[in-house]
């Protein structure tokens, strides 16, 4: 009793001359109560929110007119004109614009109801204005939390970037692509690289422009996910656009005016350039003007039955070395050279109202060069081939294939009902180039030869 009355002194203490106590109920059109509606005063400060009922009270004017607007649900203004009570019922409005799904366990949610941060990245809008050519790249200047850096020197990470979502090890965070799991890389990470003793997600096996957005999930996405999802979820949402094809070709490269004594390429002693790239260049020759890439992508999508699609992207890459030595026993140093394609699909076939199948998957090849760390001297090197120590290659094919089809339907109690199968491959084989066996002396250079042709 004691504290109604003192709620009930605080409430008439705020009232001043000219104002009067407007209560009432705010309800959707089925006569449900609304909980949490903004109510406030036009033109001032003045405000409240329904409670769990729907029930209000305010003090204003008696002229003044009263705001009512709750999301999803039209605005409504209604002018007080000595009234005491007002039940207000609203009307549900236009569906907002931006609508979050985040993999297969969360249901529908708009951006402003979301109970944790979900950033949506529009994969259109960042790829035109960023510049960039590879997943990893755009989410790096897009996505708060998520780091990914091109490695020199690191074995397998000079190939295949590891990621990281908020500091994590790259198999913490869980990746989606249509809601389903994606396989990891057959990479492990090691020497001391990102993510060591990790095995990651090979994002830059995607097509950048097979994806229509991008949903990252931070906080409390272990709770829905399970102990892979500690760091968060990145769901890779792909386009179902139909009868409209678009591509592009885009054009980069590194432009650097580096000072400094260089070490530079090794000629043997017959003055051929054995210490040279696939390009012919002499590693440790700076260059001024090098990283060049170029990417040329397509995507089209033709309607099956009413709702259905297929979606089709292709997408070729080749892009060359950077090469930044600064040291002699680091004349190679810079990012690997990659040739790769790219196809990718996702289809919706429907059945009935309420019922589709649906398949989406692709491949992905890529042949890459990087440097490793040279060989200046000692066991190591044969001076008959090498009279100033070498510079050898770690080269790789990567082959990816993965494909997830399945068929959904809601029965008419309600229930949704999903049955699907996600399978994916991933292969990486390691190649060596412009190197020796120094057991075999001076003869090693001949068997390389016979290797290679073989």
């Amino acid at each position: 009793m004691k504290k109604f009355t003192l709620i009930l002194f605080v409430l008439f203490a705020n009232i001043s001359i000219g104002q009067q106590i407007i209560s009432g109920t705010v309800t959707d059109v089925s006569g449900a109560p609304l909980p949490y509606v903004n109510i406030i005063e036009k033109g001032s400060e003045k405000g409240t929110t329904t409670d769990e009922q729907g029930n209000y009270a305010i003090a204003v004017d008696a002229d003044a007119t009263l705001v009512y607007s709750f999301v999803g649900f039209e605005t409504q203004e209604i002018k007080v004109d000595a009234q005491e009570k007002i039940d207000v019922t609203l009307l549900e409005g236009e569906a907002l614009s931006t609508i979050i799904i985040v993999g297969s366990r969360s249901p529908k949610r708009t951006a402003t109801d979301t109970p944790v941060a979900i950033d949506i990245i529009d994969m259109q809008e960042i790829i035109t204005k960023s510049g960039k050519i590879e997943i990893n790249e755009l989410l790096q200047y897009t996505a708060p939390s998520f780091n990914a850096n091109k490695q020199s020197g690191s074995d397998g990470a000079d190939h295949v970037d590891p990621a990281t979502l908020r500091g994590l090890g790259p198999d913490q965070t869980l990746v989606l692509i249509n809601g389903k799991r994606r396989h990891s890389s057959s990479l492990i990470n090691i020497f001391g690289t990102r993510g060591r003793g990790n095995s990651g997600t090979d994002l830059n096996a995607i097509p950048a422009s097979a994806i229509r957005r991008i949903e990252v999930l931070r906080d409390g996405a272990a709770a829905q996910y399970g102990s892979d999802a500690i760091a968060g979820v990145i769901n890779i949402v792909l386009k179902n656009n139909v009868n409209k094809l678009s591509g592009s070709i885009s054009y980069g490269a590194y432009n650097t005016n580096a000072k400094g004594d260089f070490p530079a390429g090794t000629p043997n002693t017959d003055g051929n350039r054995l210490d040279t790239d696939n390009d012919g260049n002499r590693i440790g020759d700076d260059q001024d003007f090098d990283g060049g890439s170029v990417k040329i992508t397509a995507n089209y999508g033709v309607e099956i039955g009413e709702g259905g699609f297929a979606n089709f992207t292709t997408e070729y890459l080749s892009k060359n070395k950077t090469l930044r030595p600064g040291f002699d026993f680091r004349r190679g140093f810079g990012e690997a050279a990659i040739d790769g394609f790219n196809f990718f699909a996702n289809a919706v076939i429907p059945i009935s109202n309420k019922t589709e199948l649906y398949a989406f998957g692709g491949r992905n090849y890529r042949d890459t060069d990087a440097f490793a760390f040279t060989r200046n001297g000692g066991e190591r090197v044969v001076t008959e081939i090498y009279s100033d120590g070498f510079t050898p290659r770690i080269t790789s094919n990567i082959i990816d294939n993965s494909v997830s089809a399945g068929i959904r339907t809601e029965t008419d109690s309600g229930w949704k009902i999903d049955i699907n199968n996600t399978w994916g491959k991933n292969n990486f084989h390691y190649f060596i180039k412009g190197t020796l066996n120094a057991s075999l002396e001076a003869s090693s250079q001949q068997i390389l030869m016979l290797v290679g042709i073989v």
